[in-house]
C-alpha cells in the first residue's frame, strides 16, 4: 500500500493513476489531517510526501512520522518543488528514503517506488537460474553471459515467471499483474508477448510452458 499526500489535485491524480496502473494499491490525501486519520486504521509501506503543504510543511510531517513508533518504519519518498541541495539533504537527514523534484517523470517515479518496495520486501536485485541471469537493478537479462534485448513487458513477464517458478498462472492473473487490467478473453496480447519472449530466449524459452485451457507457468525442468 502507498499513501500519497499532495495538495495539487492534478499531480495527485497522476500519481495515483500511475501507481494503480502498475497494480500498486494506493490512496491519496490532500491534507495532513486526512492522512493522520487514515494512519490510525492502516499503515502503508510507502508515503509519497509533498513538502509544500498548507498548515504543516512536509519536513514537519516527516519528523512527526519518524518520531512515532507506530509509523516510523514507513518508507518516505519526498516529491516536491524544492530542489536545492540543502532541501534534499534536509529531507534525507530527517529520514526520507528518496527525494524527487517537480516536475518529474512518471516512469522514473514508478522505478523509485518499485526500488523501495524491493528493499522493503527483501527482494533480490538479481535472479540466477541455470544459464540465465536476470538483473533488476540493471534491467538486463543474460543467457550464457550474452545480453538478451527485451522490451519492458517481456522483461516484466520473465521476472514474474522467475519469481514464481512452477506456479501456474491463468491469463487474467498475468494481464492484471503486468498491465493492471484485463484485456479481455479474446485478446492476443499476452500470447504474442509469450511467443516473442520464447523466441528471444532461445533454448531457455522452453521453461515457459503453456497450460491448455488455463495459462502459463515457468517449469524448472
Amino acid at each position: 500500500m502507498v499513501y500519497v499526500l499532495e495538495d495539487d489535485k492534478a499531480i495527485l491524480d497522476i500519481v495515483l493513476y500511475a501507481l494503480k496502473s502498475q497494480n500498486i494499491e494506493a490512496k491519496g490525501f490532500s491534507e495532513f489531517t486526512q492522512l493522520e486519520s487514515a494512519l490510525k486504521d492502516s499503515i502503508p509501506q510507502i508515503l509519497v510526501l509533498d513538502c509544500l503543504l498548507p498548515g504543516m510543511n512536509g519536513f514537519e510531517i516527516l519528523q512527526r512520522i519518524k518520531s512515532n513508533p507506530n509509523t516510523q518504519k514507513i518508507s518516505v519518498l519526498m516529491l516536491t518543488a524544492l530542489d536545492s541541495e540543502i532541501d534534499k539533504v534536509k529531507g534525507l537527514d530527517y529520514g526520507a528514503d528518496d527525494y524527487m523534484s517537480k516536475p518529474f517523470g512518471v516512469m522514473e517515479f514508478l522505478a523509485r517506488i518499485r526500488a523501495i518496495l524491493r528493499r522493503k520486501n527483501g527482494d533480490k536485485d538479481e535472479i540466477v537460474f541455470k544459464n540465465c541471469t536476470y538483473s533488476i537493478t540493471n534491467h538486463q537479462v543474460k543467457i550464457n553471459n550474452k545480453p538478451i534485448p527485451l522490451t519492458l513487458k517481456e522483461f516484466e513477464l520473465l521476472g514474474l515467471f522467475l519469481k514464481n517458478q512452477e506456479r501456474a498462472f491463468n491469463r487474467e492473473e498475468i494481464l492484471e499483474a503486468l498491465w493492471g487490467y484485463d484485456y479481455g478473453t479474446h485478446s492476443r496480447t499476452l500470447d504474442i508477448h509469450i511467443k516473442t519472449l520464447r523466441q528471444k530466449l532461445g533454448d531457455f524459452g522452453h521453461h515457459i510452458q503453456t497450460i491448455r485451457g488455463m495459462g502459463y507457468k515457468f517449469s524448472k525442468d
